[in-house]
Protein backbone atom coordinates (compact mmCIF):
# COMPACT_ATOMS: atom_id res chain seq x y z
CA UNK A 1 0.00 0.00 0.00
CA UNK A 2 1.17 3.34 -0.56
CA UNK A 3 0.34 6.94 0.38
CA UNK A 4 0.78 9.95 -1.53
CA UNK A 5 1.48 13.33 -0.26
CA UNK A 6 1.06 16.40 -2.87
CA UNK A 7 3.78 18.62 -2.93
CA UNK A 8 4.73 21.25 -5.08
CA UNK A 9 4.67 20.07 -8.59
CA UNK A 10 5.50 16.61 -7.89
CA UNK A 11 4.19 13.46 -5.82
CA UNK A 12 6.78 11.70 -3.25
CA UNK A 13 5.91 7.79 -2.40
CA UNK A 14 6.47 6.29 0.94
CA UNK A 15 6.28 2.68 1.47
CA UNK A 16 5.59 1.08 4.84
CA UNK A 17 6.96 -2.40 6.23
CA UNK A 18 4.43 -5.30 6.31
CA UNK A 19 4.62 -5.34 10.16
CA UNK A 20 3.01 -1.83 10.20
CA UNK A 21 0.20 -2.92 8.18
CA UNK A 22 -0.13 -5.85 10.70
CA UNK A 23 -0.36 -4.21 13.80
CA UNK A 24 -3.11 -1.63 12.41
CA UNK A 25 -5.05 -4.30 11.37
CA UNK A 26 -5.00 -6.37 14.55
CA UNK A 27 -5.61 -2.97 16.40
CA UNK A 28 -8.97 -2.09 14.23
CA UNK A 29 -10.47 -5.90 15.10
CA UNK A 30 -10.19 -5.71 18.41
CA UNK A 31 -12.09 -1.66 18.63
CA UNK A 32 -14.63 -3.42 16.44
CA UNK A 33 -14.74 -6.97 18.83
CA UNK A 34 -14.96 -5.03 21.92
CA UNK A 35 -17.57 -2.43 20.76
CA UNK A 36 -19.68 -5.28 19.62
CA UNK A 37 -19.14 -7.30 23.13
CA UNK A 38 -20.22 -4.19 24.92
CA UNK A 39 -23.46 -3.66 23.47
CA UNK A 40 -24.25 -6.95 23.97
CA UNK A 41 -24.24 -7.05 27.59
CA UNK A 42 -26.32 -3.85 27.89
CA UNK A 43 -29.09 -5.42 25.90
CA UNK A 44 -29.17 -8.36 27.83
CA UNK A 45 -29.10 -6.32 31.17
CA UNK A 46 -31.33 -3.31 30.30
CA UNK A 47 -35.72 -3.52 31.85
CA UNK A 48 -38.47 -1.36 30.88
CA UNK A 49 -38.84 1.14 33.88
CA UNK A 50 -42.17 1.18 35.49
CA UNK A 51 -44.32 4.00 34.98
CA UNK A 52 -44.91 6.87 37.20
CA UNK A 53 -48.22 7.40 38.14
CA UNK A 54 -50.17 10.35 40.35
CA UNK A 55 -52.38 9.01 42.87
CA UNK A 56 -55.24 10.58 44.90
CA UNK A 57 -57.36 9.11 47.66
CA UNK A 58 -61.00 9.97 47.29
CA UNK A 59 -62.54 12.98 49.22
CA UNK A 60 -64.98 12.12 51.89
CA UNK A 61 -67.59 15.18 52.16
CA UNK A 62 -70.97 15.88 53.70
CA UNK A 63 -73.54 16.77 50.67
CA UNK A 64 -76.79 17.49 49.02
CA UNK A 65 -78.41 16.86 46.56
CA UNK A 66 -79.67 19.80 44.54
CA UNK A 67 -81.84 19.72 41.69
CA UNK A 68 -82.56 22.60 39.92
CA UNK A 69 -85.56 24.41 37.92
CA UNK A 70 -86.29 27.44 36.10
CA UNK A 71 -88.58 29.71 38.10
CA UNK A 72 -90.06 32.95 37.67
CA UNK A 73 -90.63 36.06 40.04
CA UNK A 74 -94.24 37.56 40.53
CA UNK A 75 -95.82 39.89 43.59
CA UNK A 76 -97.36 38.23 46.76
CA UNK A 77 -99.94 40.84 45.98
CA UNK A 78 -100.80 43.57 43.48
CA UNK A 79 -104.10 45.75 42.69
CA UNK A 80 -105.07 47.23 39.65
CA UNK A 81 -105.93 51.04 40.78
CA UNK A 82 -109.48 52.46 39.74
CA UNK A 83 -111.41 55.27 41.16
CA UNK A 84 -114.89 54.81 42.47
CA UNK A 85 -116.71 57.88 41.33
CA UNK A 86 -116.59 59.58 38.19
CA UNK A 87 -115.16 62.85 37.64
CA UNK A 88 -112.10 65.36 36.02
CA UNK A 89 -108.59 64.01 37.17
CA UNK A 90 -107.60 67.34 39.18
CA UNK A 91 -104.37 66.06 40.01
CA UNK A 92 -101.51 63.24 40.24
CA UNK A 93 -99.72 63.35 43.55
CA UNK A 94 -97.05 60.29 42.89
CA UNK A 95 -93.89 60.18 40.98
CA UNK A 96 -93.42 57.14 38.34
CA UNK A 97 -92.03 54.11 39.76
CA UNK A 98 -91.62 55.71 43.07
CA UNK A 99 -91.97 52.92 46.86
CA UNK A 100 -95.51 54.25 47.82
CA UNK A 101 -97.28 52.75 51.65
CA UNK A 102 -100.59 52.30 52.25
CA UNK A 103 -102.86 55.34 52.53
CA UNK A 104 -100.28 57.93 50.34
CA UNK A 105 -102.44 59.92 48.29
CA UNK A 106 -102.42 59.09 44.28
CA UNK A 107 -104.74 60.88 42.16
CA UNK A 108 -107.52 63.53 43.33
CA UNK A 109 -110.80 64.02 41.16
CA UNK A 110 -112.49 67.63 40.95
CA UNK A 111 -114.12 66.87 44.32
CA UNK A 112 -116.44 70.24 43.64
CA UNK A 113 -119.78 68.40 42.65
CA UNK A 114 -119.31 66.14 45.23
CA UNK A 115 -119.00 68.57 48.17
CA UNK A 116 -122.42 70.17 46.78
CA UNK A 117 -124.14 66.48 47.07
CA UNK A 118 -122.91 66.48 50.74
CA UNK A 119 -124.88 69.75 51.33
CA UNK A 120 -128.14 68.90 50.01
CA UNK A 121 -127.89 65.44 51.38
CA UNK A 122 -127.32 67.04 54.97
CA UNK A 123 -130.33 69.70 54.32
CA UNK A 124 -132.47 66.66 53.13
CA UNK A 125 -131.95 64.98 56.73
CA UNK A 126 -132.00 68.09 58.25
CA UNK A 127 -135.92 68.40 57.05
CA UNK A 128 -136.86 64.70 57.83
CA UNK A 129 -135.80 65.30 60.91
CA UNK A 130 -138.13 68.11 61.61
CA UNK A 131 -140.50 66.15 60.17
CA UNK A 132 -140.20 63.73 62.78
CA UNK A 133 -139.94 65.76 65.31
CA UNK A 134 -143.37 67.15 64.57
CA UNK A 135 -144.65 63.60 64.21
CA UNK A 136 -143.50 62.26 67.70
CA UNK A 137 -145.34 65.28 69.00
CA UNK A 138 -148.17 64.41 67.22
CA UNK A 139 -148.40 60.79 68.69
CA UNK A 140 -147.68 61.68 71.79
CA UNK A 141 -150.72 63.74 71.98
CA UNK A 142 -152.82 61.11 70.34
CA UNK A 143 -151.35 58.38 72.77
CA UNK A 144 -152.66 60.38 75.92
CA UNK A 145 -156.01 61.26 73.96
CA UNK A 146 -156.78 57.58 73.07
CA UNK A 147 -156.63 56.34 76.56
CA UNK A 148 -159.39 58.66 77.85
CA UNK A 149 -160.81 57.81 74.35
CA UNK A 150 -161.71 61.06 73.51
CA UNK A 151 -160.43 60.77 69.88
CA UNK A 152 -160.97 58.10 67.52
CA UNK A 153 -159.00 54.83 67.34
CA UNK A 154 -158.55 55.35 63.12
CA UNK A 155 -156.98 58.74 64.16
CA UNK A 156 -154.76 57.15 66.49
CA UNK A 157 -153.52 54.78 64.12
CA UNK A 158 -152.63 57.60 61.14
CA UNK A 159 -150.66 59.85 63.90
CA UNK A 160 -148.04 56.12 64.24
CA UNK A 161 -147.91 55.78 61.03
CA UNK A 162 -147.04 59.05 60.26
CA UNK A 163 -144.69 58.32 63.29
CA UNK A 164 -143.18 55.60 61.10
CA UNK A 165 -142.62 56.80 58.44
CA UNK A 166 -141.03 60.02 59.64
CA UNK A 167 -138.57 57.25 61.22
CA UNK A 168 -137.89 55.65 57.62
CA UNK A 169 -137.72 58.96 56.00
CA UNK A 170 -134.54 60.49 58.53
CA UNK A 171 -132.92 56.64 57.73
CA UNK A 172 -133.37 57.07 54.14
CA UNK A 173 -131.29 61.06 54.25
CA UNK A 174 -128.72 59.32 57.13
CA UNK A 175 -128.33 56.66 54.43
CA UNK A 176 -127.90 59.11 51.75
CA UNK A 177 -125.68 61.50 53.52
CA UNK A 178 -123.64 58.92 54.37
CA UNK A 179 -123.02 57.48 50.27
CA UNK A 180 -122.31 61.34 49.50
CA UNK A 181 -119.75 61.55 51.79
CA UNK A 182 -118.11 58.71 50.65
CA UNK A 183 -118.01 59.63 47.20
CA UNK A 184 -116.44 62.94 48.67
CA UNK A 185 -114.11 60.35 49.84
CA UNK A 186 -113.13 58.72 47.04
CA UNK A 187 -112.22 61.90 45.16
CA UNK A 188 -109.35 60.75 46.86
CA UNK A 189 -107.45 58.08 45.65
CA UNK A 190 -105.06 56.48 48.21
CA UNK A 191 -102.63 53.30 47.53
CA UNK A 192 -104.29 50.20 49.12
CA UNK A 193 -101.43 48.33 49.64
CA UNK A 194 -97.69 49.58 50.13
CA UNK A 195 -95.11 48.52 47.34
CA UNK A 196 -93.65 49.53 44.23
CA UNK A 197 -96.29 51.84 42.09
CA UNK A 198 -96.05 51.49 38.09
CA UNK A 199 -96.46 55.36 36.09
CA UNK A 200 -99.82 56.96 35.52
CA UNK A 201 -101.75 55.72 33.14
CA UNK A 202 -104.13 59.16 32.28
CA UNK A 203 -102.68 62.75 33.36
CA UNK A 204 -104.89 65.61 34.69
CA UNK A 205 -107.90 66.95 33.13
CA UNK A 206 -109.16 64.10 31.70
CA UNK A 207 -112.26 62.29 32.48
CA UNK A 208 -112.19 59.49 34.79
CA UNK A 209 -114.93 56.71 34.75
CA UNK A 210 -115.83 54.90 37.84
CA UNK A 211 -117.58 52.98 40.13
CA UNK A 212 -118.38 49.79 38.06
CA UNK A 213 -116.54 46.84 36.01
CA UNK A 214 -115.31 49.66 32.98
CA UNK A 215 -113.96 51.80 35.66
CA UNK A 216 -110.81 53.84 34.35
CA UNK A 217 -107.40 51.85 35.04
CA UNK A 218 -104.92 54.62 36.56
CA UNK A 219 -102.13 52.66 37.50
CA UNK A 220 -101.08 49.41 39.56
CA UNK A 221 -99.01 48.29 42.30
CA UNK A 222 -97.32 45.51 43.24
CA UNK A 223 -95.97 44.40 46.23
CA UNK A 224 -92.29 44.15 46.71
CA UNK A 225 -91.01 42.73 49.99
CA UNK A 226 -91.72 39.63 50.18
CA UNK A 227 -91.87 37.91 46.63
CA UNK A 228 -92.98 34.74 45.48
CA UNK A 229 -90.87 32.58 42.93
CA UNK A 230 -92.88 29.84 40.53
CA UNK A 231 -91.40 27.19 39.23
CA UNK A 232 -92.85 24.00 37.38
CA UNK A 233 -91.05 20.25 38.22
CA UNK A 234 -91.72 17.05 36.24
CA UNK A 235 -93.59 14.39 37.43
CA UNK A 236 -90.77 12.20 38.15
CA UNK A 237 -88.54 15.00 40.39
CA UNK A 238 -92.20 15.21 42.18
CA UNK A 239 -92.50 11.52 42.88
CA UNK A 240 -88.91 11.07 44.32
CA UNK A 241 -89.83 14.10 46.31
CA UNK A 242 -93.17 12.47 47.45
CA UNK A 243 -90.76 9.31 48.64
CA UNK A 244 -88.09 11.02 50.40
CA UNK A 245 -90.72 13.01 52.52
CA UNK A 246 -91.75 9.74 54.23
CA UNK A 247 -88.15 9.10 54.95
CA UNK A 248 -86.51 12.10 55.28
CA UNK A 249 -89.31 14.42 56.84
CA UNK A 250 -90.29 17.66 54.83
CA UNK A 251 -87.87 19.84 53.90
CA UNK A 252 -88.69 23.36 52.18
CA UNK A 253 -85.84 25.32 52.11
CA UNK A 254 -84.52 26.30 48.11
CA UNK A 255 -81.55 28.20 46.92
CA UNK A 256 -82.24 30.47 44.52
CA UNK A 257 -79.55 32.02 42.17
CA UNK A 258 -79.97 34.40 39.69
CA UNK A 259 -79.17 34.97 35.93
CA UNK A 260 -75.53 35.29 35.49
CA UNK A 261 -74.59 33.65 38.95
CA UNK A 262 -72.55 30.41 39.39
CA UNK A 263 -73.69 29.89 42.54
CA UNK A 264 -76.81 30.82 44.70
CA UNK A 265 -77.05 34.00 46.32
CA UNK A 266 -80.06 33.59 47.95
CA UNK A 267 -82.79 31.17 49.97
CA UNK A 268 -86.43 31.21 50.13
CA UNK A 269 -88.98 28.97 51.36
CA UNK A 270 -91.58 26.45 49.83
CA UNK A 271 -95.21 27.45 50.98
CA UNK A 272 -97.71 26.42 47.81
CA UNK A 273 -97.94 23.22 46.12
CA UNK A 274 -100.82 23.06 43.20
CA UNK A 275 -103.20 20.75 43.80
CA UNK A 276 -102.67 18.81 40.72
CA UNK A 277 -100.43 18.02 37.67
CA UNK A 278 -100.40 19.85 34.78
CA UNK A 279 -101.90 17.40 31.78
CA UNK A 280 -100.48 18.68 29.14
CA UNK A 281 -97.18 18.84 30.10
CA UNK A 282 -96.62 16.83 33.11
CA UNK A 283 -95.66 19.54 35.63
CA UNK A 284 -96.44 20.76 39.01
CA UNK A 285 -96.77 24.56 39.57
CA UNK A 286 -94.86 25.36 42.59
CA UNK A 287 -93.90 28.45 44.89
CA UNK A 288 -91.03 29.67 47.34
CA UNK A 289 -91.56 33.41 49.11
CA UNK A 290 -88.47 35.11 49.11
CA UNK A 291 -86.87 38.12 51.42
CA UNK A 292 -86.20 41.53 49.16
CA UNK A 293 -85.50 43.70 51.36
CA UNK A 294 -82.57 45.30 49.35
CA UNK A 295 -85.17 45.49 47.06
CA UNK A 296 -82.90 43.90 44.02
CA UNK A 297 -85.67 41.56 42.70
CA UNK A 298 -88.57 42.81 40.60
CA UNK A 299 -91.54 40.60 39.55
CA UNK A 300 -90.74 39.12 35.81
CA UNK A 301 -87.21 38.29 36.55
CA UNK A 302 -85.86 34.80 36.18
CA UNK A 303 -84.45 32.45 39.06
CA UNK A 304 -82.57 29.27 39.03
CA UNK A 305 -84.70 27.41 41.82
CA UNK A 306 -82.49 24.26 43.89
CA UNK A 307 -84.52 22.20 45.67
CA UNK A 308 -83.79 19.45 47.49
CA UNK A 309 -85.76 16.90 50.00
CA UNK A 310 -82.92 14.50 50.61
CA UNK A 311 -81.05 14.85 53.87
CA UNK A 312 -77.48 15.43 53.59
CA UNK A 313 -75.29 12.51 53.32
CA UNK A 314 -71.84 11.46 53.28
CA UNK A 315 -69.98 10.74 49.93
CA UNK A 316 -67.01 9.91 48.26
CA UNK A 317 -65.84 13.00 45.47
CA UNK A 318 -63.24 12.29 42.73
CA UNK A 319 -62.31 14.66 39.87
CA UNK A 320 -63.17 13.27 35.99
CA UNK A 321 -59.95 13.12 34.78
CA UNK A 322 -59.97 9.60 37.09
CA UNK A 323 -63.02 8.54 35.75
CA UNK A 324 -62.25 6.30 32.16
CA UNK A 325 -64.62 4.41 30.42
CA UNK A 326 -64.41 0.79 29.80
CA UNK A 327 -66.41 -0.57 26.82
CA UNK A 328 -70.24 0.27 28.37
CA UNK A 329 -69.26 1.14 31.76
CA UNK A 330 -67.56 3.24 34.10
CA UNK A 331 -64.01 3.03 36.19
CA UNK A 332 -61.32 4.10 37.47
CA UNK A 333 -57.74 2.82 38.16
CA UNK A 334 -56.08 1.88 41.87
CA UNK A 335 -53.26 1.05 42.91
CA UNK A 336 -52.91 -1.97 45.70
CA UNK A 337 -50.75 -2.45 48.18
CA UNK A 338 -48.10 -3.81 46.08
CA UNK A 339 -48.53 -1.16 43.93
CA UNK A 340 -49.86 -3.06 41.22
CA UNK A 341 -52.72 -1.28 38.83
CA UNK A 342 -56.59 -2.61 39.41
CA UNK A 343 -59.51 -1.89 37.76
CA UNK A 344 -62.62 -0.84 39.49
CA UNK A 345 -66.21 -0.03 37.97
CA UNK A 346 -67.70 2.33 39.76
CA UNK A 347 -71.42 3.94 39.82
CA UNK A 348 -71.17 8.05 39.22
CA UNK A 349 -73.35 10.07 40.95
CA UNK A 350 -73.96 14.22 40.50
CA UNK A 351 -71.09 17.00 39.91
CA UNK A 352 -70.52 18.66 43.42
CA UNK A 353 -68.15 21.88 43.27
CA UNK A 354 -66.00 19.94 40.50
CA UNK A 355 -65.57 16.73 41.66
CA UNK A 356 -67.55 14.05 40.56
CA UNK A 357 -69.98 11.86 43.60
CA UNK A 358 -68.81 8.15 43.54
CA UNK A 359 -72.10 6.33 44.64
CA UNK A 360 -71.24 3.01 44.83
CA UNK A 361 -67.15 0.76 43.61
CA UNK A 362 -64.77 2.68 45.74
CA UNK A 363 -63.61 2.59 49.84
CA UNK A 364 -62.21 5.81 51.18
CA UNK A 365 -58.85 4.19 51.63
CA UNK A 366 -58.09 3.34 48.03
CA UNK A 367 -55.26 5.38 45.99
CA UNK A 368 -56.75 6.09 42.58
CA UNK A 369 -54.71 7.45 39.64
CA UNK A 370 -55.51 10.79 38.75
CA UNK A 371 -52.69 11.02 36.17
CA UNK A 372 -50.71 8.85 33.95
CA UNK A 373 -53.82 6.54 33.33
CA UNK A 374 -52.60 5.99 29.68
CA UNK A 375 -49.22 4.52 30.75
CA UNK A 376 -50.40 1.65 32.37
CA UNK A 377 -52.44 -1.15 32.17
CA UNK A 378 -54.62 -3.86 35.13
CA UNK A 379 -51.45 -5.97 35.87
CA UNK A 380 -48.87 -3.56 35.66
CA UNK A 381 -46.66 -2.43 38.76
CA UNK A 382 -46.38 1.46 38.96
CA UNK A 383 -44.25 4.23 40.39
CA UNK A 384 -46.06 6.23 43.09
CA UNK A 385 -45.34 10.11 42.41
CA UNK A 386 -45.71 12.19 45.39
CA UNK A 387 -49.08 12.12 46.46
CA UNK A 388 -51.78 14.85 45.29
CA UNK A 389 -54.43 15.09 47.52
CA UNK A 390 -57.84 15.93 45.63
CA UNK A 391 -59.18 19.04 46.44
CA UNK A 392 -62.07 20.70 46.67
Amino acid sequence: MHSSIKGKGSFLSLKKPNWVKGAALSGISLAVLATLSGCGADNQTAAPAAPTVTVSKPVKSVITDWDSFTGRFEATDSVEVRSRVSGYLEKVAFQDGAIVKKGDLLFVIDSRSFQAAVVQAQGKLAQVRSQLALAEQEFARANVLIESKTIARSLYDQRLQARQAAQAEVLSAEGALSNAKLDLEFTRITAPMSGRISRKLISEGNLVNGGNSSATLLTTIVSIDPIDIYFDIDEQSYLKYRRQAHTAGNQSQVRIALPGESEPSMSGRMDFIDNRLDPSTGTLRQRARVSNKDLQLSPGQFGRVQFSSQAAYPALLLPDSAISVDATRKVVYVLNPQDKVEIRPVTLGKLHDGLREISAGLQEQDRVIVDGLQRVRAGDTATVAAPLEAQR
